[in-house]
């Protein structure tokens, strides 16, 4: 899909980014939102407004259950709103709630990684709560067995790895495209 197409294609639903901590959801979400000329919102720095601290601090005062009640209803609210580009947290869709609000109200959209990648990303970051205790790539490959299945229930599943990110933003407009899940702007096919 053409980048004048993008801009002109018609989002009626949000595009919600799933995928493992180090995917890629902020940064290409930020791109495909400005693609499409719509919103882009981080899930976790949406849900640092509501709670008043950082997610790290959550995790240590509130524990995770409470981050992860925060994060459902933060999500909610967002899928309420107006269309855009959505980045949720790692562990977003283990939801059940979410996962079946999303169906009903985004395109959800899983950014694969391999576990090689994931640890090189994840390792130029300090501030991961589940990252904080233990080896990283025996933690990211645990996640790994345990969310990727439930991943695989997006609508849309994207290979990330090491490719840029133009090339990565293209292929999920690709998929949309193909997928129907744009339409055409009714002042651009009238021209």
């Amino acid at each position: 899909m053409s980048s004048k197409a993008a801009a002109s294609a018609v989002l009626d639903r949000m595009i919600v980014l799933v995928g493992l901590m180090g995917a890629g959801k902020t940064t290409i979400g930020r791109r495909l939102a400005a693609q499409l000329e719509v919103p882009f919102v981080d899930a976790d720095d949406e849900v640092e407004r509501a709670a008043g601290c950082s997610i790290k601090d959550m995790f240590e005062v509130h524990g995770e259950a409470a981050f992860r009640e925060g994060e459902k209803r933060v999500i909610a609210r967002l899928l309420d709103g107006p269309a855009g580009v959505l980045a949720t947290g790692g562990g977003a869709f283990m939801n059940e709630e979410t996962r079946e609000r999303i169906r009903e109200k985004g395109i959800s959209i899983w950014l694969r990684a391999d576990l090689d990648v994931l640890v090189r990303r994840c390792a130029r970051r300090d501030d991961r709560p589940l990252l904080k205790d233990g080896d990283t790539r025996e933690t990211l490959e645990n996640l790994m067995g345990q969310r990727y299945p439930l991943y695989g229930e997006a609508n849309i599943i994207v290979d990330t790895g090491d490719k840029p990110h133009r090339t990565v933003v293209d292929k999920i407009l690709d998929e949309l495209s193909a997928g129907g899940y744009l339409s055409a702007n009714q002042s651009d096919t009238n021209d």
